[in-house]
């Protein structure tokens, strides 16, 4: 058993998803949101702190990190518990951040995911976008609809993934996950590779870079269906972020590539609950109807909020809407849908009067999952 391995138990035993390990602090663990020390744990440092990371860790990738400062895998304590571990140097020396993963890989229904978008998982070609800020549950999701389509279609599936988080065993699909640097030196390799390896469907974990990009878009035009995750908080956001990667003379012929093979958006973000612990996700949910093709290669984004809000026939969903749906439950109070609103002034009335200083917040950008 690795020394770590205590540490991973009391994150687990306490319903934590991350713990933080940095030199010249105690051990922390984030339980509902909140960052909390360990309680006796002694700070962290020295030969022994570089011995408890290096312990989990393969040597060379190990020594790599002591030279490049960063470091990505992830690590599996016994069959039940795996953690994506991303280690770092701060300002007072080492560190490391690791997130729990379920390996009970949960349901669509479970996480409270509209019914409607397990209609992304019948397409067979396109580009899907599941958004949201670090930490918001796109990877959870993801894995979500990517089991829903193992479970009911017969497909080949590849992944490209850094670290690979939730491991997925075939059913009716073969699933085939590659691991960056491992497995492929890159996401737009492992990408490139995927179009001479017999796909249907792909999944590229993180849409970071020009090349990542522009190979999503050509994969999904030639006929795979690509599943990419970028962090941002809304369907208009996501648009404008794909086309502005590219350069200014590009942008014309990206936004007629982008309209023919966006088949939708899924933002979220997550919320903290007020009725229980735990948080609640909320979700804005655009299909690429002809209206949104077309706003798309015409360049004027700000019509996707008329299109969204008018499309709720179609399943199409406002984040301002979900949000509003998860107050009027008593899910989450009022401080807490404004601050993640889209359109403050919607919820700026139903603060207590000692939170009226929130009116000054800027309007368009929800704070993250946290």
């Amino acid at each position: 058993m690795a020394k770590i391995d205590s540490l991973f138990r009391y994150l687990i035993e306490n319903k934590g998803s991350d713990l933080h390990l940095s030199e010249g602090q105690p051990p922390k663990i984030r339980v509902h949101g909140s960052v909390t020390a360990i309680p006796g744990e002694e700070v962290l440092g020295g030969p022994s702190f570089q011995e408890l990371l290096a312990e989990i860790c393969d040597p060379a990738a190990f020594e790599r990190y002591l030279k490049t400062g960063d470091l990505d895998f992830a690590y599996e304590m016994d069959e039940t518990s795996r953690f994506r571990c991303n280690y770092l140097k701060q300002q007072f020396g080492l560190g490391a951040v690791f997130r729990l993963i379920p390996t009970e890989i949960a349901s669509l229904e479970s996480l409270g995911v509209p019914e409607v978008v397990k209609e992304f998982g019948h397409m067979r070609s396109g580009l899907v976008l599941v958004t949201g800020p670090t930490g918001s549950g796109k990877s959870t999701t993801l894995a979500a609809l990517l089991d829903y389509i193992n479970t009911n279609f017969n497909r080949h599936i590849i992944t490209v993934e850094e670290p690979i988080e939730f491991v997925h065993r075939n059913k009716n699909s073969i699933i085939t996950q590659r691991e960056v640097p491992i497995q492929t030196p890159s996401f737009a390799d492992g990408l490139r590779a995927a179009l001479r390896e017999d796909s249907d469907i792909v999944l590229v974990g993180e849409m970071r870079d020009l090349e990542t990009i522009s190979l999503a878009l050509t994969a999904a035009e030639t006929g795979l269906l690509v599943f990419g995750t970028l962090h941002t908080n809304n369907a208009r956001k996501t648009v404008d972020r794909i086309i502005d990667v590219f350069p200014a003379d590009q942008q014309s012929q990206v936004r007629t590539m982008l309209a023919a093979s966006l088949r939708g958006v899924v933002a979220q973000l997550l919320c903290k609950r007020v009725d229980k612990p735990g948080r609640t996700a909320v979700h804005e949910i655009m299909f690429a109807t002809p209206a949104v093709a077309a706003i798309i290669r015409e360049g004027a984004t700000q019509k996707l909020y008329d299109v969204i809000t008018g499309g709720k026939a179609d399943g199409m969903q406002f984040m301002d809407e979900s949000i509003w749906s998860k107050l009027r439950e008593g899910m989450i109070s009022a401080e807490e849908a404004y601050m993640k609103a889209i359109d403050k002034s919607r919820f700026k009335k139903f603060l207590p009067p000692e939170m009226s200083h929130l009116g000054d917040a800027s309007g368009d950008s929800p704070s993250g999952g946290r």
